[in-house]
Order: structure tokens, then C-alpha cells, then sequence
């Protein structure tokens, strides 16, 4: 029985330094203009989700690889939340994964990756031991190749498993290895271009659907809110207005931490998505664990 494993969520994603350059506007062809670095920080797909999901009691590991460069405070920070860092292996002589965020004085961003160490997964280790302590495996951002390898083996040890390619599915993902991917899967994740990406890769047609090749689908839609599509129907919930202005660097990641905190306590699915959005408001004004 799941409910009777020892940990709720395992995610398997990125584990970055995030470096951010704040700049009022972008710069067209051929132009520069000026910009204020910030000091490094931890970031990442993988690492920003799990970090929410502790936050709120859920029993979170990392499934994810880094390079030389990675910073130890960071691995001790994460350890301090309480996240198992057993998944989380670290290749010598590669760099690390590293991404540089821009963003403009409207909020809106623009994201290079030196994916380092998750540039390949070929001969990543999963241990089939530790994998059963766990109910659930979110496949968010990485290989296609051990993103595959480890969801399959979640499901023969008897895990529910959720997709999230996020970014990635616009480059790193094929109707081949998405199709695989969504057969294993019982959740799909995806803001509205993502989603969009993910019926042309399929050939759905719909938004509709999707739910014939995945039980459910989690489409977040910005400052309009989150709709929740399943078998049994349509869900939509508001964002709700913000009180405070941020960062919207890594608020869909939070929205999944909260989603997760209330969707694996049974709630219903209208609350799963108002937990996901007050995560990701309470991100975006700062509040972070």
C-alpha cells in the first residue's frame, strides 16, 4: 500500500545555481545594455519544488546530478529542509548546472542552461532499494533517457508517477520518448505553452485531449489561475490578486510544492489548486523556505 511507504515524494529534476541578472529592458540585436548581477543561489526545477513540499510536511527526496562547482552549502542547506539527498549524485570534472535568469523590470524572463552535469544520464545509477520508500516519482526537467529508465522502474516498484518536462519539452523531448513518458504517467504538468506543446507532440488535437493518453492534466495559467483536467471533468481556480510584487523566477515550481502538500492529503481537487496558488504567491513575495 503507498499510503504505508515512508515518503510521500520523490522529484527528479535540477539541482542549479541559479545566477540572475536584473535589467529594465532586453536588448535587441547587436545592442547591450546595463545589468545588476545577484550573488549565486540555489535553484532549480527540482530543488525549488521539493523545498515548498517540505516546507509543508510532505517527506521529499532529489533524484538529480551535479558537477564540480556546486557549491557544499547549498547540499547542506537542502539536507537542513529535511529533502534525502540520496538521488542526488555528483559527477567529477563536469561542471554543474547552471542557469542564468534574466529578467526585465516588467517580470518577464529569459533563461540560458549549462546543463553540466544533467547534459546526460547514460550510465546514472537507480537503485531499486530506495526507490520503494517512496509513494510518488514527479519526472520534471533532465534526460530523456534517465527520465525514462527511472519512471519505468518507479512503476515496477509500484509508484504513481507525474510528468513535468516544464521548458524542456520544447527541446529535449520527441513524440517518441513524450509518448513513453505519458504511459507511465498518472499526472501531467505544464504552464499554457507547455501544455499546448505537449497536444501538437502527441497529436491530440485538444487540450481535451490529453486525457485520453493521461488520467489527469495540471495546465497553471499565470495571473488567470490553474484549471485541472480529468476524466471526471474540468476544474478552474483563480489565481486570486496579488498583494506584492516579485520574482516570478521559480513560482510555478512553488505551485507544484503546494499542490503536492494538499493532493496527498486527499483534498479536494479545487483545494489542491488554491494550495498551489497560495504557494506560489507566498514565492513570489519573497516568503521561501
Amino acid at each position: 500500500m503507498l499510503e504505508d511507504r515512508p515518503r510521500d515524494l520523490l522529484v527528479a529534476g535540477h539541482v542549479n545555481v541559479d545566477r540572475r541578472l536584473a535589467l529594465e529592458e532586453f536588448p535587441g540585436p547587436d545592442r547591450t545594455v546595463p545589468t545588476a548581477a545577484a550573488a549565486p543561489e540555489l535553484g532549480g526545477t527540482a530543488t525549488n519544488l521539493a523545498r515548498v513540499a517540505a516546507a509543508h510536511g510532505l517527506r521529499v527526496g532529489l533524484f538529480a546530478r551535479v558537477g564540480d562547482g556546486f557549491p557544499s552549502e547549498f547540499l547542506h542547506r537542502i539536507d537542513r529542509a529535511g529533502i534525502d539527498l540520496r538521488g542526488v549524485r555528483t559527477v567529477r570534472k563536469v561542471p554543474t548546472p547552471t542557469c542564468f535568469i534574466l529578467e526585465d523590470r516588467r517580470g518577464h524572463q529569459r533563461t540560458l542552461i549549462d546543463q553540466g552535469a544533467m547534459a546526460d544520464g547514460t550510465d546514472a545509477p537507480i537503485s531499486a532499494r530506495w526507490l520503494r520508500e517512496y509513494a510518488w516519482v514527479h519526472i520534471g526537467t533532465g534526460p530523456p533517457e534517465i527520465q525514462l529508465r527511472l519512471a519505468a522502474r518507479a512503476r515496477a516498484e509500484g509508484l504513481r508517477v507525474a510528468a513535468d518536462p516544464a521548458q524542456e519539452i520544447f527541446y529535449r523531448w520527441s513524440p517518441s520518448t513524450f509518448g513513453r513518458l505519458l504511459a507511465c504517467a498518472e499526472l501531467l504538468f505544464g504552464n499554457r505553452a507547455e501544455i499546448a506543446r505537449a497536444v501538437e507532440l502527441t497529436g491530440c488535437r485538444t487540450f481535451e485531449r490529453l486525457t485520453d493518453l493521461v488520467p489527469a492534466v495540471v495546465r497553471t495559467e499565470g495571473h488567470e489561475g490553474a484549471t485541472l483536467l480529468s476524466r471526471a471533468g474540468r476544474i478552474h481556480v483563480p489565481a486570486g490578486r496579488r498583494r506584492s510584487a516579485g520574482s516570478f523566477v521559480g513560482a510555478g515550481d512553488a505551485f507544484r510544492g503546494g499542490f503536492y502538500a494538499a493532493f496527498l492529503r486527499g483534498e479536494a481537487p479545487s483545494a489542491t489548486l488554491r494550495a498551489g496558488h497560495r504557494a506560489a504567491a507566498r514565492w513570489i513575495a519573497g516568503h521561501r523556505p
